[in-house]
């Protein structure tokens, strides 16, 4: 296993939809490994591979939260969200946009259906933190982000903060 870097915001392949996952071999086995612990290290609670610049629809999502809590990790191939209802705002971060967080609106409930990390097929029916961690890393792999979420004067805020954040990283270097 090992730790991959993962894209930031205004990176370009971050909107770069992902492909379906057609082979669900000792490669994918590998990436799903690599993202798991890329995801813990960080820390998050989600990560597409298209954050990895890895245009395949797949995510990861663990809503343990808590150091007593054991782990939940969960493989999403393939997704789908076949519904969703209610609505709910949320205070979400994104490993892509590293120390913003803002209220995004999204629904309460959603229904999913995607396959395994070995290609068998499952629905779940998910609320609240898991059911936003499904949103935010299925918009991922439409090359949808949490910036598209904001108003005009949010997207503003938030492009020149990351900005201002990466021309500030690439000093240091």
């Amino acid at each position: 296993m090992a730790i991959r870097p993962i894209l930031h915001y205004p990176d370009k392949r971050l909107r770069i939809p992902g492909e379906p996952v057609t082979d669900f071999g000792p490669e994918l086995q590998t990436l799903v490994d690599d993202m798991a612990e890329t995801m813990y290290a960080a820390p998050g609670v989600g990560l597409a591979a298209t954050q990895l610049g890895i245009a395949k629809r797949l995510f990861i999502v663990d809503t343990a939260t808590g150091d007593d809590e054991p782990s939940d990790l969960r493989v999403f191939v393939n997704p789908e969200i076949l519904d969703g209802e209610g609505e709910v705002v949320f205070d979400e971060g994104c490993l892509s946009f590293p120390g913003a967080r803002e209220e995004i609106k999204r629904h309460a409930v959603v229904r999913v259906r995607a396959q395994d990390r070995h290609g068998a097929t499952f629905e779940v029916e998910a609320d609240g933190l898991l059911a936003i961690a499904i949103q935010h890393e299925n918009d991922h792999l439409d090359g949808k982000l949490m910036i598209d979420k904001l108003g005009v004067l949010g997207r503003r805020l938030l492009h020149r903060s990351m900005v201002k954040r990466q021309s500030a990283e690439a000093t240091a270097r």
